[in-house]
């Protein structure tokens, strides 16, 4: 889907400004995603929270550019092209929810004054966020060179971290590790369940690409 859009809004410079405008929003929300991850886990200066929340009202303010740009282009061209303009503007309120969830780490960064140990569930804590990391950073390479089978293929790769992530958020509920304390306990459950949505909302940004717009956020089926 990526590559029809691309193709079909080549000749069109407002087109272009909108997908350019969309893969700048993606970067900055994955810069905004490493800087929370660091002051959360493993750096405990929160002097970045004014920073994050500048940036945040930068990709706010692309929303509506790119909201704008695709509907002036939608009202001149033929119905052909609804579907990938209905494509990027879902693409965009995905990027906008990523930069809100960031937001929230940030948040609790500043509330969990010290660095948040996941205790028993290190390891796993871990390796969800070493997973999301790398997700975030393939996605935003997908922008750059669109590959339809690629992103099948990460949609595949990645669809553990949500199952994870909430058998861990149980794990909590039914308290696995008494040793934990509850603030720390209500902190790691926040902080998964963010992770869970930042990859459920990367996932849907590269489902996109291999799923017709009605489709956007499902597995493929073919």
């Amino acid at each position: 889907m990526w590559n029809e859009i691309l193709s079909l809004w080549s000749k069109d410079n407002l087109q272009k400004q909108a997908w350019k405008r969309s893969y700048e929003m993606l970067k900055i929300t994955h810069e905004m995603f490493l800087e929370a991850v660091r002051v959360l886990r493993e750096d405990d200066t929160v002097g970045v929270k004014k920073e994050i929340r500048a940036k945040d009202k930068i990709v706010n303010a692309y929303v509506w550019d790119v909201r704008k740009m695709v509907l002036t282009h939608m009202a001149s061209q033929s119905p052909k092209e609804l579907s990938q303009g209905m494509v990027l503007i879902s693409i965009v309120i995905d990027i906008e929810r990523l930069g809100d969830y960031t937001k929230n780490i940030v948040d609790l960064a500043v509330h969990h004054a010290r660095l948040l140990d996941a205790k028993t569930f290190e390891e796993d804590l871990s390796a969800i966020e070493q997973a999301v990391k790398r997700l975030y950073a393939k996605t935003l390479k997908g922008f750059e060179e669109p590959d339809t089978e690629t992103s099948r293929q990460l949609l595949d790769k990645y669809s553990w971290v949500n199952r994870r992530s909430d058998e861990l958020l149980m794990d909590l509920v039914d308290e696995k590790d008494p040793n934990i304390p509850s603030g720390v306990a209500v902190s790691l459950g926040l902080y998964i369940r963010w992770l869970k949505r930042i990859n459920s909302h990367l996932q849907n940004i590269i489902s996109s690409q291999v799923n017709p717009f009605p489709k956007i956020g499902f597995r493929p089926t073919s």
